[in-house]
């Protein structure tokens, strides 16, 4: 059975300017949905999270987005 992976040997395998997701369950919530979500600013600088939708993880993924832009 294959997997998706969204990294290789622990590390993210998202390009710049590019988003990455795939889904999982915990053992302990087996019916519960996770996404693994990461996302790489096109200056190199990834974000990534879990959350249970992927609505959640684009509005975290946002906000991290608005902080960075405010602190340049």
């Amino acid at each position: 059975m294959k997997t998706n992976s969204i990294n290789h040997n622990g590390c993210s395998v998202c390009e710049q300017g590019k988003e990455n997701y795939t889904t999982f369950r915990f053992a302990h919530r087996p019916k519960q949905t996770f996404y693994q979500y990461d996302y790489r600013h096109t200056d190199g600088e990834l974000f990534s999270t879990v959350a249970p939708t992927l609505e959640e993880c684009h509005t975290r993924r946002d906000e991290w987005l608005t902080k960075k832009t405010n602190n340049n």
